[in-house]
């Protein structure tokens, strides 16, 4: 049988069950002279659909490396690839078991083509932590799944953005794994919780590349000499906070998290972080200005506007320029 597409699978899947149902009833509805040679026969043809899903199943691992866009998704957004991989990967989990056994059964078969056949001890993924032939496949497409992104992440320039590419194709690919009972038990809960803590680790240096600059304008540090505030270093803090405010916000109102969730927890963590120094910091010295026309030159914005502005945020619709819509 010739190697079908990838979206052929699921039909040579249930091809495949009905021959396995079938067969062990064919004694009683043939002729018991050709029951065997029918049986025979039915096998040769289960054995060749085991084979071809087998085949096709791990070209998956070519998709991923043919796939060599050199440009990055606008906005940092889930790559096509990632919804491809891990949307047909939840529809193979409704096949788990007839995936598992036929990986079992048919596996031993090698190909010419090393990598459209099962993952074996030298392709560099911990087998010992697969429960199963078909779950060590599915270890190594993830696998090469991520070194496909970390590249695809290398092509934004912006290190906070690399961050945030690699955060929200990790969600996507969480939330897949664990919306499906079925990849969840394939890809166990050692793999899910090292995969939420890199998320973690991508949230934590997403926020530091782009916040910390930010708070470091709101470090009283180097304002008091002798006692007395130093007014033009803190006009140049104030300066300095509303000018990268209004950048981060015109360049990540743009940026894309299409999972609510996601873009709520980042929303809540960024303000709280940003409004309470922020709130603090003019608490302290917003009375070092004259009332009125230089107070309103160097505080542009009260917490309040700060909290909105941030959750304007990763929307993937640009926004106009903070100080040009105030004046």
């Amino acid at each position: 049988m010739t190697k079908r597409a990838a979206e052929k699978l699921f039909k040579l899947l249930d091809m495949y069950e009905t021959l396995r149902e079938i067969i062990p009833k064919v004694n009683g509805l043939f002729p018991e002279e050709s029951v065997e040679e029918l049986k025979t026969e039915m096998n040769i043809a289960k054995s060749r659909l085991g084979e071809a899903a087998i085949s096709i199943f791990c070209d998956l691992e070519n998709q991923i490396k043919q796939e060599t866009a050199r440009t990055a998704v606008p906005g940092g957004a889930v790559h096509p690839l990632t919804r491809y991989i891990m949307n047909y990967l939840s529809v193979a989990g409704d096949y788990k078991e007839t995936l598992e056994q036929v990986f079992k059964d048919h596996s031993k078969i090698e190909r010419a083509d090393s990598t459209s056949r099962p993952h074996n001890e030298n392709d560099g993924v911990p087998e010992k932590q697969a429960s199963s032939p078909f779950a060590a496949q599915v270890l190594r497409v993830m696998d090469l799944l991520d070194s496909s992104l970390e590249g695809k992440a290398r092509l934004y320039k912006d290190v906070a953005q690399n961050n945030f590419f690699m955060m929200n194709n990790g969600r996507y690919i969480l939330q897949k794994i664990k919306g499906s009972s079925e990849m969840s038990q394939v890809m166990g809960d050692t793999w899910i919780r090292k995969k939420s803590s890199e998320l973690r680790t991508y949230h934590k240096n997403y926020q530091r590349e782009t916040w910390n600059r930010v708070l470091a304008c709101l470090n009283p540090e180097g304002l008091n000499v002798n006692g007395k505030v130093q007014k033009p270093v803190l006009k140049e803090r104030f300066k300095s906070f509303n000018s990268l405010f209004d950048e981060i916000h015109r360049t990540q109102s743009s940026w894309v998290v299409k999972d609510e969730q996601l873009q709520s927890e980042l929303r809540v963590s960024i303000s709280g972080v940003v409004v309470p120094a922020y709130r603090a910091f003019i608490g302290r010295f917003a009375q070092i200005f004259d009332p009125g026309r230089q107070t309103e030159k160097y505080i542009k914005y009260q917490p309040e506007d700060i909290e909105t502005y941030i959750d304007e945020l990763f929307d993937g619709k640009p926004h106009q320029s903070i100080a040009r819509r105030r004046t």
